[in-house]
C-alpha cells in the first residue's frame, strides 16, 4: 500500500545558504522523520495564497498544522498583545483557511502546538492572549518544565497516549473559549486546556505540546492510520 502523503505547514521566511539570503520555505525537520517512521511521506506546505487551501485539502492524505509563532489577538477579537511577539499575517491568513477546507473535507488533521491555537480561532474559538497574566504564574512558558496532563480516555487523543501524558511545551497563548464543535480533552493541572478534539470528524486533534519531540510516536501513527483509512 503506498504511503500516504501528509501535509506540514511552513514557515516563509529569510534564510542564509552559501552567500545568498533569500526568503526560504523553512519546517523542523523532526516533523518529516516522524511521519516517515510512521508510514508516511510529509511535504511541505508552504503559507502562500489561501485560494489553493481547498486543492491542498483535497489532494493531502493528512496534514500537520505545525507549530510556530503567535497568532495575531485580532484574529479573535482581543487587543493586540506586544509581549507575544509580531504577528505572521500571510501565515496567519493562509492556515486558518487551509484549516477550515480540512474541517470541510474531512482530512485527518494533528495540529501542534500554534496549529491547535489555528484549528480553535478557525472555529470561531478564541485564545488568552497572554497565559502568565491570565493563570498568575509563568510554569507554561517556562523552557524545559516539564508537567502531566490529564486526558480523556474516550478521546482519539486518550486511544493514541492513554489517559495521562508528561509533556514539555512552553506557550504564552492557550485556547480560551473553544470553536463550533471543538471539545476539550486534556487538561493541565490549572485546567488549562492542553488538548481539543472536533466532533463528527474522523480524525482531528489538537495538542498544546510538540509530540514531534522526544521520541514518543504515537500521535503521528494514529494521524498516519487515520490517513491510509
Amino acid at each position: 500500500m503506498p504511503r500516504p502523503l501528509i501535509g506540514v505547514t511552513a514557515y516563509l521566511e529569510a534564510a542564509r545558504w552559501g552567500d545568498w539570503v533569500r526568503e526560504a520555505v523553512l519546517s523542523p525537520p523532526a516533523y518529516a522523520r516522524e511521519i516517515e517512521k510512521a508510514g508516511g511521506i510529509a511535504v511541505l506546505v508552504p503559507p502562500m495564497s489561501a485560494a489553493v487551501t481547498g486543492d491542498y485539502a483535497r489532494r493531502l492524505s493528512g496534514l500537520v498544522l505545525a507549530g510556530g509563532g503567535t497568532l495575531d489577538p485580532s484574529l479573535y477579537g482581543a487587543a493586540p498583545e506586544s509581549r507575544a511577539g509580531a504577528p505572521q499575517p500571510h501565515r496567519d491568513r493562509f492556515e486558518l483557511a487551509l484549516a477550515r477546507a480540512a474541517v470541510r473535507e474531512g482530512l485527518p488533521l494533528l495540529a501542534v502546538a500554534r496549529g491547535m491555537h489555528v484549528l480553535n480561532v478557525s472555529q470561531g474559538g478564541s485564545l488568552i492572549p497572554w497565559l502568565p497574566d491570565e493563570v498568575g504564574h509563568d510554569r507554561h512558558s517556562a523552557p524545559g518544565h516539564a508537567h502531566t496532563i490529564q486526558v480523556s480516555v474516550s478521546s482519539n487523543l486518550g486511544k493514541a497516549v492513554g489517559d495521562h501524558a508528561e509533556v514539555t511545551a512552553p506557550h504564552h497563548q492557550a485556547v480560551k473559549r473553544l470553536g463550533t464543535g471543538l471539545l476539550a480533552v486534556a487538561w493541565a493541572d490549572d485546567q488549562i486546556v492542553e488538548g481539543v478534539e472536533l466532533q463528527g470528524h474522523p480524525f482531528c486533534v489538537g495538542v498544546q505540546w510538540h509530540p514531534e519531540r522526544g521520541g514518543d510516536n504515537r500521535l503521528f501513527e494514529a494521524l498516519v492510520q487515520a490517513a491510509r483509512r
